[in-house]
């Protein structure tokens, strides 16, 4: 294993983020340098802000790639990776995971804890992120979990079919990687993930940035395909299916969703409840498409 990296900590430089800032930098770098790069925007490697309660993940400062509570580092911080979750409810037991965009890891972490028996493969481009990982503590490497320095698209390329469930959240600093939204992508998810498979995307920012990605998802998985606004976050997760007959029953995902609740502690039920609204006014709008 290579040896874990030192951190370098320098006062937080920033109005609105008070307490540290860990960087991945030699102890003879320059602090002041460093602050006037972060002010800036120059700063090119990946960076933590510590205020004594959270700590939390960022490219640049405009857009927060993860967040953990350090008194409750399992937990989902942020709404959309607890929205994210509603996975559990369609694939209560899935074999095989993917993620695409570590981030701080708050994903892999919770799904380690509630789902311990799946193999879960991380896919994260930046080798710096990777090496953030025990500032985050993610878990390091065992049987069922495995952390992969690669890209994403090119990842599931080559990947195994049989993928019960894909998770992407993959930003940089520079927005969506356009390789992961892209009609080769959805078809080799489509191919990739089981027959009951489940595609679930995080979108930052409006869902107009995304037509695109939007349309080709629907036309790839005929429609079978929700988008989620996330409340006061600014996000949508698209939701795609890969069953053929994809017929959500409502009352019963509502059932399961109470019992996802008990055990994780998320508002699952809530979830359910957006979800079915937002597929419902999804159905609408196509029906009313067609009638004109």
């Amino acid at each position: 294993m290579p040896p874990k990296p030192s951190l370098f900590e320098i006062p937080s430089p920033f109005m609105t983020e008070p307490g540290r800032v860990l960087l991945l930098e030699p102890p003879t770098a320059d602090p002041v340098a460093l602050s006037a790069q972060l002010l800036d925007d120059r700063y090119p490697r990946p960076f933590v802000v510590d205020d004594g309660e959270h700590l939390t993940l960022y490219f640049t400062l405009r857009l927060i790639q993860s967040a953990m509570r350090t008194r409750s580092p399992n937990a989902l911080a942020l709404r959309y990776t607890q929205q994210m979750m509603l996975f559990m409810v369609f694939m209560p037991r899935p074999q095989r995971m993917a993620l695409i965009g570590l981030g701080g890891g708050s994903i892999v972490k919770f799904c380690r804890q509630h789902l311990p028996t799946t193999h879960f493969t991380a896919i994260e481009l930046d080798p710096d992120v990777i090496a953030l990982r025990d500032t985050f503590r993610v878990p390091p490497d065992d049987a069922h979990l495995q952390i992969l320095q690669t890209d994403g698209a090119d990842y599931l390329a080559h990947a195994e079919a049989g993928i019960d469930v894909l998770l992407v959240d993959a930003f940089n600093a520079t927005g969506y990687a356009p390789t992961l939204g892209n009609r080769v992508f959805f078809e080799n998810a489509a191919e990739k993930l089981s027959a009951r498979g489940m595609l679930v995307i995080n979108l930052a920012g409006e869902p107009s940035l995304y037509g695109g990605l939007i349309g080709t998802a629907l036309d790839v998985f005929d429609d079978r395909v929700i988008l989620l606004p996330i409340r006061d976050d600014g996000n949508h997760l698209l939701f795609a299916f890969n069953d053929r007959a994809f017929r959500p029953d409502w009352r019963r995902l509502r059932k399961l969703a109470l019992q996802w609740q008990d055990r994780c502690q998320l508002d699952f039920p809530d979830f359910v409840d957006q979800l079915e609204r937002a597929a419902k006014l999804r159905l609408a709008q196509r029906a009313f498409h067609h009638g004109h």
